[in-house]
Protein backbone atom coordinates (compact mmCIF):
# COMPACT_ATOMS: atom_id res chain seq x y z
CA UNK A 1 0.00 0.00 0.00
CA UNK A 2 1.01 3.57 -0.56
CA UNK A 3 -0.22 6.85 0.86
CA UNK A 4 -0.96 9.93 -1.22
CA UNK A 5 -2.04 13.43 -0.31
CA UNK A 6 -5.71 13.96 -1.07
CA UNK A 7 -5.70 17.51 0.31
CA UNK A 8 -3.13 19.48 2.26
CA UNK A 9 -4.30 17.86 5.49
CA UNK A 10 -5.70 14.51 4.40
CA UNK A 11 -3.75 11.41 3.39
CA UNK A 12 -5.28 8.38 1.72
CA UNK A 13 -4.04 4.83 1.68
CA UNK A 14 -4.07 3.40 -1.82
CA UNK A 15 -4.41 -0.33 -2.22
CA UNK A 16 -2.28 -2.03 -4.83
CA UNK A 17 -5.38 -3.19 -6.74
CA UNK A 18 -6.48 0.46 -7.18
CA UNK A 19 -3.24 1.59 -8.82
CA UNK A 20 -3.63 2.47 -12.48
CA UNK A 21 -0.63 1.34 -14.50
CA UNK A 22 0.21 3.31 -17.61
CA UNK A 23 3.16 1.52 -19.23
CA UNK A 24 3.59 4.30 -21.82
CA UNK A 25 2.76 7.19 -19.48
CA UNK A 26 0.87 10.26 -20.68
CA UNK A 27 1.98 12.63 -23.41
CA UNK A 28 4.63 14.83 -21.81
CA UNK A 29 4.78 12.62 -18.71
CA UNK A 30 6.04 9.39 -20.25
CA UNK A 31 8.23 8.62 -17.23
CA UNK A 32 5.26 8.54 -14.83
CA UNK A 33 3.74 5.04 -14.92
CA UNK A 34 1.45 4.81 -11.88
CA UNK A 35 -1.64 6.84 -11.05
CA UNK A 36 -4.68 6.71 -8.83
CA UNK A 37 -8.14 8.06 -9.63
CA UNK A 38 -9.61 10.18 -6.83
CA UNK A 39 -13.10 11.56 -6.47
CA UNK A 40 -15.02 13.64 -4.00
CA UNK A 41 -18.69 14.67 -3.99
CA UNK A 42 -17.85 18.38 -4.12
CA UNK A 43 -15.83 17.91 -7.34
CA UNK A 44 -18.48 15.81 -9.12
CA UNK A 45 -18.54 15.19 -12.11
CA UNK A 46 -14.78 15.81 -12.17
CA UNK A 47 -12.15 13.38 -10.91
CA UNK A 48 -8.43 13.69 -10.20
CA UNK A 49 -5.90 11.43 -11.93
CA UNK A 50 -3.09 11.74 -9.42
CA UNK A 51 0.50 10.67 -9.95
CA UNK A 52 1.21 8.02 -7.36
CA UNK A 53 4.90 8.81 -7.00
CA UNK A 54 4.41 12.58 -6.97
CA UNK A 55 1.18 13.41 -5.11
CA UNK A 56 1.69 17.12 -5.77
CA UNK A 57 0.81 16.57 -9.43
CA UNK A 58 -2.51 15.44 -10.82
CA UNK A 59 -4.76 15.91 -13.82
CA UNK A 60 -8.36 17.04 -13.68
CA UNK A 61 -10.38 14.51 -15.70
CA UNK A 62 -14.01 13.86 -16.56
CA UNK A 63 -16.06 11.13 -18.17
CA UNK A 64 -16.65 12.33 -21.74
CA UNK A 65 -20.22 11.01 -21.58
CA UNK A 66 -21.11 13.81 -19.15
CA UNK A 67 -20.46 16.26 -22.00
CA UNK A 68 -21.23 14.19 -25.10
CA UNK A 69 -23.60 11.27 -24.52
CA UNK A 70 -22.82 9.87 -27.99
CA UNK A 71 -19.00 10.10 -27.66
CA UNK A 72 -17.69 6.95 -29.30
CA UNK A 73 -13.92 6.82 -29.89
CA UNK A 74 -12.91 4.00 -32.22
CA UNK A 75 -9.90 2.15 -30.84
CA UNK A 76 -7.39 0.43 -33.08
CA UNK A 77 -6.92 -3.32 -32.81
CA UNK A 78 -3.45 -2.60 -31.42
CA UNK A 79 -4.88 -0.45 -28.61
CA UNK A 80 -7.57 -3.03 -27.81
CA UNK A 81 -4.91 -5.74 -27.67
CA UNK A 82 -2.49 -3.60 -25.61
CA UNK A 83 -5.23 -2.92 -23.06
CA UNK A 84 -6.56 -6.50 -23.11
CA UNK A 85 -10.13 -5.35 -23.73
CA UNK A 86 -12.53 -8.19 -24.46
CA UNK A 87 -15.70 -6.08 -24.62
CA UNK A 88 -16.60 -2.37 -24.52
CA UNK A 89 -17.80 -2.85 -20.93
CA UNK A 90 -14.20 -3.61 -19.90
CA UNK A 91 -13.19 -0.01 -20.66
CA UNK A 92 -13.47 3.10 -18.55
CA UNK A 93 -12.86 6.28 -20.55
CA UNK A 94 -11.76 9.58 -19.05
CA UNK A 95 -10.49 12.75 -20.66
CA UNK A 96 -8.14 15.45 -19.43
CA UNK A 97 -9.65 18.84 -18.60
CA UNK A 98 -7.76 22.09 -19.11
CA UNK A 99 -8.58 25.25 -17.17
CA UNK A 100 -7.91 28.38 -19.23
CA UNK A 101 -8.49 30.99 -16.53
CA UNK A 102 -10.92 33.61 -17.80
CA UNK A 103 -11.07 31.90 -21.20
CA UNK A 104 -13.09 28.96 -19.89
CA UNK A 105 -12.54 25.25 -19.47
CA UNK A 106 -12.06 22.62 -22.18
CA UNK A 107 -11.66 18.88 -22.43
CA UNK A 108 -9.44 16.95 -24.83
CA UNK A 109 -11.72 14.53 -26.69
CA UNK A 110 -8.98 13.64 -29.22
CA UNK A 111 -6.78 11.90 -26.64
CA UNK A 112 -8.91 9.90 -24.20
CA UNK A 113 -7.39 7.77 -21.49
CA UNK A 114 -8.78 4.25 -21.75
CA UNK A 115 -8.56 2.03 -18.67
CA UNK A 116 -9.19 -1.71 -18.53
CA UNK A 117 -11.40 -1.93 -15.41
CA UNK A 118 -10.23 -5.48 -14.68
CA UNK A 119 -6.46 -5.21 -15.13
CA UNK A 120 -6.10 -1.49 -14.22
CA UNK A 121 -3.85 -0.99 -17.26
CA UNK A 122 -4.48 2.30 -19.07
CA UNK A 123 -3.28 4.09 -22.15
CA UNK A 124 -3.85 7.50 -23.64
CA UNK A 125 -5.00 6.75 -27.17
CA UNK A 126 -5.63 8.62 -30.39
CA UNK A 127 -8.91 7.16 -31.67
CA UNK A 128 -9.10 6.16 -35.32
CA UNK A 129 -11.97 8.65 -35.65
CA UNK A 130 -10.11 11.45 -33.81
CA UNK A 131 -10.78 13.91 -36.64
CA UNK A 132 -14.41 14.20 -35.52
CA UNK A 133 -13.44 15.26 -31.97
CA UNK A 134 -12.12 18.50 -30.57
CA UNK A 135 -8.87 19.01 -28.72
CA UNK A 136 -10.56 21.88 -26.86
CA UNK A 137 -14.18 20.85 -26.41
CA UNK A 138 -15.87 23.46 -24.19
CA UNK A 139 -17.02 22.40 -20.74
CA UNK A 140 -20.21 24.20 -19.73
CA UNK A 141 -20.21 25.85 -16.32
CA UNK A 142 -22.91 23.46 -15.13
CA UNK A 143 -20.89 20.28 -15.87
Amino acid sequence: MKTVAHTDEQWLTVRKENVIRMPLGLLGFEEIKQYVLLSSPEDDPFLWLQMLDDPNHSFLVISPFVLEADYSPELSDDDVSFLGLESPDDALIINIVTLHGGAGTTVNLKGPIVLNRHTMVAKQVIPMNAAQFSLRHPVPLSA
